[in-house]
């Protein structure tokens, strides 16, 4: 009996492909925070008060910073612009959002602009290992996409030497 039942057991194992197992690359929560934390310094050095928010590699919300001043809208508006420099950004080819939309005004004008978490706006910038898009640093709050956008790269740069 008990011969049957490992060969029922060994025989009715399912091996393991290589392709059945996925792994994903992203920031560790510490420099996730740490990424936004910096980039919340960096705009409120320049007088702005602001949020900051990194989505990982599915395109959640790892990490958010919020400036004691900034606005309330601005935490849903700076995880809209990180998602979408890193699901834009990274299926396009581009580091900022701002470059994005003026490359392809039809994003913006188009369909896409209606989902949710997505926002066609300066102030996100892709988050790369190499060349694999990892996920997205959104800063909003600061009068202007493009004054969001230069604290959020500003602070990509800081962590920059650590992605590779």
């Amino acid at each position: 009996m008990t011969a049957i039942a490992i060969a029922l057991i060994v025989g009715s194992t399912v091996p393991v492909r290589a392709d059945d197992i996925v792994t994903s690359r992203k920031l560790a929560w510490r420099l996730a925070a740490e990424l936004a934390h910096k980039a919340v310094e960096i705009c409120e050095g320049q007088g702005y008060s602001v949020t900051a928010a990194v989505v990982d590699s599915s395109g959640l919300e790892q990490a958010l910073v919020k400036s004691d001043n900034a606005h309330p809208q601005s935490v849903t508006i700076a995880y809209r612009k990180a998602y979408t420099a890193f699901a834009y950004g990274g299926l396009f080819g581009y580091e900022r959002n701002g470059d994005l939309i003026a490359a392809r005004k039809e994003l913006a004008a188009g369909p896409l602009n209606t989902v949710p978490a997505i926002l066609f706006v300066a102030g996100g910038v892709t988050i790369r290992a190499g060349q694999a898009a990892i996920g997205g640093l959104g800063v909003s709050g600061a009068p202007g996409g493009d004054k969001d956008e230069a604290c959020a790269a500003a602070a990509l740069d800081t962590i920059r030497d650590r992605l590779k």
